[in-house]
């Protein structure tokens, strides 16, 4: 009697198995992150490059305007991969390809395709061969994982429609130890223009909290600039 019932029950446990695979086949996939700031990319739907360069390599934004203070404060080197994410026309990318050559790369990602045609084209003038570009869809990276040491965020943040899955793309981009760096609008009422108040979804605070949530450490509050923060983090070992 004892023989038969130790027969029967692999063939038991393998119903069970069958059972548990099929429940689980019928499970809902995991829901998809609700954007938390519809519309706010919709402006660069539209390919008008030197509208853009315009407005982005002005001396009188903060970023531009301090583009080497930030670059050094990077501590780039030579064989570092590095993504600037929301690279728009490319001025840091740039900045950047030289100082990890030869054997580093630079990855300019962006949501608007002709930003990145227009670094490449500009790239390939200069005689830089390193930098590779991404269009990716608003939710995702596209680099392979645990490929970066440094991925970049300036004044773009503010722009990531799913913030928790780009951090999670984002983590996982990045090799233990691997940093990263954001860069955006301090948004403190009473100090911070019409124009931050209104456009930039949150604050610093909530940004470095959400930050933390996603798996990351806070390392450094950079006091580098005055009409935007600094951030540094890093992915645990």
């Amino acid at each position: 009697m004892r023989a038969k019932s130790r027969s029967i029950l692999p063939r038991l446990l393998a119903v069970g198995l069958l059972c548990l695979y099929g429940i689980a086949g019928q499970l809902p996939a995991r829901a998809k992150e609700t954007s938390v700031a519809p519309g706010i990319n919709a402006p660069y739907a539209t390919p008008d490059f030197d509208q853009w360069k315009k407005a982005f390599e002005s001396e009188g934004r903060e970023v531009y305007a301090k583009r080497r203070a930030i670059s050094a404060a990077l501590k780039l080197g030579p064989g570092m991969n590095v993504a600037d994410i929301g690279a728009g026309t490319g001025f840091f990318s740039l900045l950047f390809a030289p100082a990890v050559a030869p054997n580093g790369k630079v990855y300019a990602v962006d949501i608007a395709a002709y930003f990145i045609e227009a670094i490449q084209r500009t790239a390939k003038r200069q005689g830089i061969d390193n930098i590779v570009g991404i269009v990716n869809p608003p939710d995702a990276l596209g680099i392979p994982p645990d490929s970066l040491d440094l991925a970049f965020v300036c004044d773009s943040y503010h722009h990531f429609e799913y913030p928790q899955s780009m951090l999670a793309a984002i983590r996982a981009a990045l090799k233990p130890g691997g940093q990263l760096v954001v860069i955006d609008y301090e948004k403190i009422p009473g100090l911070s223009s019409a124009w931050v108040l209104g456009h930039v979804r949150t604050d610093k605070a909530i940004v470095t909290r959400e930050i933390e949530m996603a798996g990351f450490r806070l390392l450094d509050d950079l006091p580098l600039l005055t009409e935007n923060y600094f951030l540094r983090f890093e992915k645990p070992d």
